[in-house]
C-alpha cells in the first residue's frame, strides 16, 4: 500500500489563517471596544436583579425587626379549667411545638419563652406597700423555667416548694421591691378573693435586664410598672402593677392565686433570614400555624383542645407584601429605561459596524461566500469577544452583590449577552439581503402602530387606574417608554422641516458655517436619508424616564410633608400638659427663631357645650386663636382653610353673636341663627361665620370643632385666656427647639411638654429601606441611562465622522479656520440635542400629564393621600437640560480628540469618495 506523500514546508505554509484571529489582529480597538461595552450592560442588567432582591430583602427584614420580638413571634396558651399542666408536660409542650417549625421559616438563636403565671392578678393588702394614689398595688406570680439564666441573684435566695400551708415563696426584681416597698423577707397579703386569701414570702431579690428580648410581653418582671384604674366612679388613678418567679414546684398553688392559671408558650421567628420571593409561602405557612390545619394537628397532638395559637406575622407579612408591591412600579422604571437606551446603543453600534465593513462584507459575498456562512463567521468573531466579557461580568455581579437568588440575574445578563452577540450578524444579514422594491409606507405603518399601542396604553391606565399596593403594573412601566418612543418618531418627522427652515434662515445671513452645519443637520446622510431615530430614541427614553421617575419622587416627598403638617398641625408644635399653659416667654421666643414663617397661639378647650343645636346640646372643642396667622397656618397645612375677614365684628354685647368657625358636621346643623356656647361655666353667644373640614391644632381629632377669633378670650375666663398650644410653619429645627422648651421651663416640667416637628415626621414616613433601595435603584438606572444615551450620541459623531471629516478637508484648504470647523460640528449637532433636550422635557410632561392622575402614590408616602402625581417643571427641566449639557460636552470632545485627527489625514491622503 502506498503511503501518502507528507506535505511540505511550503503547502502548510500556504494554508490559509483563521478568521477569527485575523479579524482580531486587524482590529484590535474595536474588539476591546464591543467588549467593554457587552461587559458593561452585562454587568448593569445582571446587577440590577441583584439589587432588587437585596433591597427587597433587607426591607423586609428590617421592617420585621423594627417591630420587636413580640409581634414577631408566635404566642400559645393554654388555661388550667381544661386541665392543669406539670413543668414536664410544658416543656413536652414546647418540644412539639418546635417540631412544627424549621421548614419555610426557623425560630430565633434567642430561643422559645413558655412557662406557667396566674390568670388574675392580686391586689395587696399590706398597709406599708407604697401606693402612689392611693391605690393598691397588684402582684402575679408567674413560673419561668429558664428564669435562673436570665436573672443574677442580689439577695436572698431562689424560691422552693415549702410547705404548701405556708406563704408561696416568690422572688422579686430589685426595681420591684424598692418601688413596693417591700423588702427581703415580707410577706405579702392579697385582698381576700373567692378563693380565699392569700399570702406570699419575698425570699430572694434579682437582677435583670429589661433589654432582654426573654422579657418581651411578660408581665412586669423586670420592674414595677405604673398603670391607671379604668373606673367609671371617677378620674383614673395610677396604681404599681409587677409580678414575682415562683419555682416548679409552687405551680399547682397558682391557680388558689390567681383564679385559675394560664400556660404560655412563645416562639420567636427568625426574621433575619426570611426572604421577600418566599414571603407568600411563609405567610401560608404561619397562617396555618395560627388557625389552620397545623394548629389542629399541634392541638391534638398535645392534647389540649383548648391551645390557642396567635400571631401578628400574618398582619405584618400582609402589610409587608404591600410596601413591596408599592415600591415596585418606581424600581421598574429605572431598569426599564436604561434597556431600552441600551438596546438602541447596540443597534447604533452594529449599524456603525456595518457602514464601516460593507464593502468588506460584500466582497466576501461576491467570492461566493453565502449570507449563512459569512454570519457564521461574524457570529464566530463576536463570540470571542462578547462571551467571556459577558460570563466575566456576570461572575462579577454575582460576587459584589450576593443574594441567594440567580435565576433572573443569569437570565437578563444572558438576554443582553445574546443581543450583543447577535446585532452585528443580523445588521450584516440584511446588508447582504438582495435590494427590495421601496416600500415607503412601511415605516409609517410601523409609526401608527406604535402611536396606535401608545394611546391604548394611556387609556387604559387612565380608565382604571394604578394603585401603588397592586404591585408592579406592566402598563405603567411602558407607558412612559411608549411616550419617549413615540415622541422620537414624531421629533424624527418633524425635525428635517424645522432644521431645513432653520438652514435657509441661515442661508439668508453672511457666513457659510450655520447654513452647511444645519443642511447636513437636516440631511442626515450624504445620500440624502432623513436623520437616524435611533439617537432620538436613546435621548429622548433617558430623559422621559429620568422626568417621570423624578416627578414621581419629587410628588412622594411633597405628599410626605403635607401628611407631616397635617400630623403636627404645621412645622411645629408645643402642647401643653393637660391643665397648663404655654408661657407667654415661650411663645415669643420659639416664634423668633430661625425659619419660622408663621407663629400661631391657641387655646383649646375641649369640655365644652353648645346649646340650641337640632339635637339640643353638643359637647365640642373651642379653639381659640388669632384669625390672620391662624388662616395663613390653615392653608399652609391644607386643613381648615377660611378667609380671616369672616371673624371680624361682633361680640360687641352679649346680644352679638361671634363669628365662629363650624366644623362641618356641626355647620350642617348651624344654619344663620346664634347659639349659646358654655366654656368653664362662661357662657357667649356665637353664630357660624364659616364651615371648615377641621383645624390644625388638633390634627387627630375627630369631633365637633368651634374656632374662635383671640379677641374673645378674655371673655372665657382668666386660665381660658392663656395658650396650650403653640404652631408655626417654616423651617424649624427640632433640637433647637426642645432646647428652647427645656430653658423656658423648670426641671422636671419641660419633659411633660410635647414637641412635635414636621420633619421629624417626614423623616419617620420616610423611614423605610425598601423605599431608599427603590430611589437608590431608579437613580442608579438613570445614571446608566444617561450614560448610554450619550454613547448613543457618541457612536452617532464617530459613523458620520469620516463624510464630516472630508467636509472639513475640503474646506480647510479653503480657509476653514479651525474654531469655524469646531462651529460647524456644533451647527451640525446641537439641533438633534435641542431637539431631543425639547422633545425629552415635553416627554416627561406628557408622562406626567396623562399617567400622573391614575397612580397612586400612597405606599410611597407611608399614609394614605389622593392620588396623582404633580407636574413639576424643575424634576423635569433638570434631566433635559443637564442631558443637553452632557452631550454638547461629548460633541465637543469628540471634536477636539477625534476630529483634527481625521481631517488631517484626509488631507494627507486627499478625497477618495
Amino acid at each position: 500500500m502506498t503511503r501518502p506523500a507528507p506535505k511540505s514546508a511550503g503547502s502548510r505554509a500556504l494554508r490559509p489563517a483563521p478568521w477569527v484571529r485575523t479579524r482580531l489582529r486587524a482590529a484590535p480597538l474595536a474588539a476591546l471596544l464591543a467588549a467593554a461595552l457587552a461587559f458593561v450592560a452585562v454587568l448593569l442588567a445582571a446587577a440590577l436583579p441583584r439589587a432588587v432582591d437585596r433591597g427587597a430583602d433587607g426591607a423586609l427584614r428590617s421592617f420585621l425587626r423594627e417591630q420587636g420580638p413580640g409581634p414577631t413571634s408566635l404566642a400559645a396558651t393554654a388555661y388550667s379549667r381544661n386541665g392543669a399542666l406539670t413543668p414536664r408536660q410544658l416543656d413536652s409542650v414546647l418540644e412539639t411545638l418546635r417540631s412544627r417549625t424549621g421548614g419555610s421559616f426557623r425560630l430565633d438563636a434567642s430561643g422559645p419563652v413558655h412557662g406557667a403565671q396566674s390568670a388574675k392578678p392580686r391586689f395587696l393588702a399590706n398597709p406599708g406597700l407604697s401606693r402612689p394614689e392611693g391605690v393598691d398595688p397588684r402582684l402575679g406570680l408567674v413560673y419561668l423555667p429558664e428564669a435562673a439564666a436570665h436573672t443574677t441573684l442580689v439577695a436572698g435566695r431562689r424560691p422552693g416548694g415549702g410547705d404548701p400551708d405556708a406563704p408561696i415563696q416568690v422572688a422579686l426584681s430589685r426595681k420591684a421591691s424598692e418601688k413596693l416597698k417591700a423588702p427581703l423577707g415580707t410577706v405579702l397579703e392579697s385582698r381576700a378573693t373567692i378563693a380565699g386569701p392569700g399570702l406570699a414570702e419575698v425570699v430572694g431579690i434579682y437582677d435583670a435586664d429589661p433589654e432582654d428580648v426573654y422579657w418581651t410581653d411578660l408581665p412586669c418582671l423586670t420592674t414595677a410598672c405604673q398603670t391607671l384604674t379604668t373606673s367609671n366612679s371617677g378620674p383614673p388613678r395610677r396604681y404599681l402593677d409587677t409580678a414575682a418567679l415562683i419555682d416548679a414546684d409552687s405551680v399547682s398553688r397558682l391557680e388558689s392565686w390567681g383564679e385559675g392559671t394560664e400556660y404560655f408558650w412563645r416562639l420567636p421567628v427568625d426574621t433575619g433570614v426570611l426572604r421577600a420571593d418566599l414571603l407568600p409561602g411563609v405567610a401560608h405557612d404561619i397562617a396555618s400555624f395560627v388557625a389552620g390545619p397545623t394548629a389542629s394537628e399541634l392541638g391534638l397532638a398535645v392534647n389540649r383542645p383548648d391551645l390557642r395559637i396567635a400571631s401578628r406575622l400574618p398582619e405584618l407579612f400582609e402589610r409587608a407584601q404591600a410596601r413591596q408591591r408599592g415600591a415596585a412600579p418606581l424600581a421598574a422604571i429605572g431598569p426599564a429605561g436604561v434597556a431600552g437606551v441600551a438596546a438602541v446603543v447596540f443597534c447604533l453600534a452594529a449599524a456603525l459596524l456595518g457602514d464601516r465593513r460593507e464593502g468588506e462584507l460584500r466582497l466576501l459575498l461576491a467570492r461566493g461566500g453565502s449570507r449563512l456562512s459569512i454570519v457564521g463567521r461574524l457570529l464566530r468573531e463576536g463570540a470571542v469577544t462578547v462571551l467571556p466579557a459577558a460570563v466575566t461580568a456576570a461572575w462579577l455581579a454575582l460576587v459584589l452583590l450576593p443574594s441567594p437568588r440567580a435565576a433572573a440575574s443569569l437570565t437578563a445578563a444572558a438576554a443582553v449577552a445574546l443581543l450583543a452577540l447577535l446585532a452585528f450578524p443580523v445588521r450584516a444579514f440584511v446588508l447582504l439581503s438582495p435590494p427590495r422594491g421601496a416600500r415607503p409606507r412601511r415605516r409609517l405603518v410601523a409609526e401608527l402602530f406604535v402611536l396606535a399601542a401608545t394611546g391604548a396604553a394611556v387609556f387604559e391606565l387612565r380608565r382604571r387606574g394604578v394603585s401603588a399596593s397592586a404591585g408592579l403594573d406592566p402598563l405603567l412601566v411602558a407607558a412612559p417608554l411608549l411616550l419617549a418612543l413615540s415622541g422620537a418618531l414624531l421629533l424624527a418627522r418633524l425635525q428635517p422641516a424645522l432644521v431645513g427652515a432653520l438652514a435657509r434662515a441661515a442661508g439668508r445671513r453672511p457666513g457659510v458655517i450655520g447654513f452647511v452645519g444645519l443642511t447636513r443637520a437636516a440631511r442626515g446622510t450624504s445620500q440624502g436619508a432623513r436623520p437616524s431615530v435611533l439617537p432620538l430614541v436613546a435621548l429622548l427614553l433617558a430623559v422621559t424616564t429620568g422626568g417621570f421617575g423624578a416627578a414621581v419622587l419629587g410628588s412622594v416627598d411633597a405628599d410626605r410633608l403635607q401628611v407631616a403638617r397635617q400630623s403636627v398641625g404645621g412645622d411645629a408644635q408645643i402642647t401643653a400638659p393637660r391643665d397648663q399653659a404655654v408661657p407667654e416667654e415661650l411663645v415669643r421666643a420659639a416664634g423668633s427663631l430661625p425659619g419660622v414663617r408663621t407663629s400661631v397661639s391657641a387655646r383649646t378647650e375641649e369640655d365644652a357645650f353648645i346649646f340650641g343645636i337640632d339635637r339640643g346640646s353638643r359637647q365640642v372643642t373651642v379653639v381659640v386663636v388669632d384669625p390672620p396667622a391662624y388662616a395663613e397656618l390653615a392653608r399652609t397645612v391644607g386643613r381648615g382653610s377660611f378667609d380671616p375677614a369672616v371673624l371680624v365684628g361682633g361680640g360687641s354685647s352679649l346680644d352679638d353673636p361671634v363669628p365662629a368657625l363650624f366644623s362641618g358636621d356641626l355647620g350642617a346643623e348651624a344654619g344663620d341663627r346664634a347659639f349659646r356656647l358654655r366654656v368653664r361655666g362662661e357662657d357667649l353667644q356665637v353664630r357660624a361665620a364659616a364651615v371648615v373640614d377641621g383645624t390644625p391644632a388638633l390634627p387627630d381629632w375627630g369631633g365637633a370643632v368651634l374656632v374662635l377669633p383671640a379677641r374673645q378670650m378674655s371673655s372665657l375666663g382668666s386660665k381660658a385666656a392663656l395658650p396650650n398650644r403653640w404652631l408655626a410653619t417654616g423651617q424649624v429645627d427640632a433640637d433647637r427647639l426642645k432646647e428652647l422648651v427645656r430653658a423656658a421651663l423648670p426641671t422636671g416640667v419641660a419633659e411633660k411638654y410635647e414637641v412635635r416637628t414636621s420633619a421629624t415626621a417626614v423623616a419617620d414616613l420616610a423611614a423605610d429601606p425598601l423605599q431608599h433601595s427603590a430611589g437608590r435603584l431608579f437613580w442608579a438606572s438613570v445614571a446608566g441611562a444617561v450614560g448610554f444615551a450619550l454613547l448613543a450620541v457618541l457612536l452617532t459623531l464617530v459613523r458620520a465622522a469620516p463624510e464630516r471629516a472630508a467636509l472639513l478637508a475640503r474646506l480647510r484648504t479653503m480657509g476653514l479656520r479651525p474654531r469655524q470647523g469646531l462651529a460647524l460640528i456644533l451647527a451640525e449637532a446641537l439641533p438633534q440635542t435641542v431637539v431631543a433636550a425639547v422633545g425629552g422635557a415635553l416627554s416627561a410632561a406628557a408622562a406626567v400629564a396623562l399617567l400622573g392622575p391614575a397612580v397612586d402614590l400612597s405606599s410611597l408616602v407611608g399614609a394614605q393621600v389622593p392620588a396623582g402625581v404633580d407636574l413639576a417643571a424643575r424634576p423635569v427641566l433638570t434631566q433635559a437640560l443637564g442631558l443637553a449639557a452632557l452631550v454638547v460636552a461629548v460633541v465637543l470632545a469628540e471634536a477636539a480628540v477625534a476630529g483634527r485627527r481625521q481631517i488631517t489625514t484626509e488631507l494627507r491622503a486627499g478625497d477618495q469618495r
